[in-house]
């Protein structure tokens, strides 16, 4: 600890201090008043007849006494440290929900889409969490953070309603994007702890699915992975501006079907120790998001700052105490007195 760490708690209690060198002329004033008083009593040779003779403790009494009167005023000025921290440990889940906005997640075989069900999703699923700390990367054909772990639910919902497939310059689907994001968020996060909900339809146009899954488990991701959508499909909508455009065609001019790719989500969950969860039911998605979550918190450290500063006076008050009672123990009566 530094002293910059220190502070003072009773700054108007540092004018006791000038009762430090008044305290120390009184001492020398009642001194050479009492050998006056002596003298005037009786003559010098007569002194040690008349008087008792002082201890060798004597000489050192007012040393003691002026030591004793500082401590007890440190002591009342009050020495503070910095905060007090106390590190406890919590069971609480570390998760990034990483949500997949491709254009494919405007398919309406979920009503109303399956983007606003992932969202919905997402929501609910924070609503049941305490103490989880969550964050959020969305990607399409590349992956970005939108939101870092944290316990600030509420701030989350905000995020969550901003989310739209538009915010992607890159379209497409790359799973490796989206978990190498994933894992830089992750890089304060004991490896063992990380958890990912993926949500999405499972279409992987870069077909990178495969280094995605051995990425995860090198960095100790577990990915619960919730497929949103229909095995039948349905048109993509393209929208400008929020207005429907008309459906995305391929190079023939036919309309293109977006299908949920249930085995792909399998396979990336259970390759990573994670769960499966069917995303097109919210109540039932939510309720299994929560016992995968469950399943295994995971221990964190947490380091808690109290709020008031830690005091020293007591051992300051401690000193002042013993050297007075070292005073009443070994200064005889006749110290004490002319």
């Amino acid at each position: 600890m530094n002293i910059t760490d220190f502070s003072l708690g009773n700054y108007w209690y540092l004018l006791l201090l000038v009762l430090l060198p008044v305290l120390g002329v009184v001492i020398s004033r009642y001194l050479k008043w009492r050998q006056g008083a002596r003298a005037a009593f009786a003559e010098h040779r007569f002194q040690e007849s008349l008087f008792p003779k002082n201890s060798r403790f004597t000489r050192f009494l007012p040393l003691l006494y002026f030591t004793a009167f500082l401590f007890l005023i440190i002591s009342i000025i009050d020495v503070l440290g910095r905060n007090e921290q106390k590190e406890t440990t919590q069971k609480m889940n570390q998760v990034i929900f990483l949500l997949d906005v491709s254009n494919s997640m405007n398919a309406e075989d979920i009503p109303p889409s399956r983007m606003t069900m992932a969202k919905n999703i997402m929501i609910r699923t924070m609503e049941q969490m305490t103490n989880d700390r969550v964050g959020i990367v969305v990607f399409a054909g590349e992956a970005t953070s939108i939101m870092p772990l944290t316990t600030d639910y509420a701030a989350a919902e905000t995020y969550i309603g901003a989310i739209d497939p538009d915010m992607m310059k890159i379209q497409g689907t790359d799973f490796l994007k989206a978990m190498e994001e994933t894992a830089r968020k992750f890089k304060n996060v004991a490896k063992g702890s990380r958890k990912v909900v993926l949500i999405s339809d499972g279409e992987d146009n870069e077909g990178n699915d495969e280094r995605a899954i051995r990425l995860a488990k090198n960095e100790g991701i577990s990915v619960i992975s919730v497929g949103v959508g229909t095995e039948q499909g349905a048109p993509v909508p393209e929208y400008l501006f929020g207005q429907l455009m008309g459906y995305k065609i391929n190079r023939m001019g036919e309309t293109v079907i977006s299908q949920r790719q249930t085995r792909a989500l399998e396979k990336i969950a259970s390759s990573t120790g994670g769960t499966y969860i069917d995303g097109n039911v919210l109540v039932d998605a939510v309720l299994q998001i929560g016992d995968a979550l469950n399943r295994k918190p995971s221990s964190a450290a947490i380091t808690v700052q109290s709020q008031n500063r830690v005091h020293y006076y007591q051992y300051f008050l401690a000193v002042s105490v013993f050297l007075f009672f070292l005073i009443y123990l070994l200064n005889s009566r006749r110290d004490l007195n002319i």
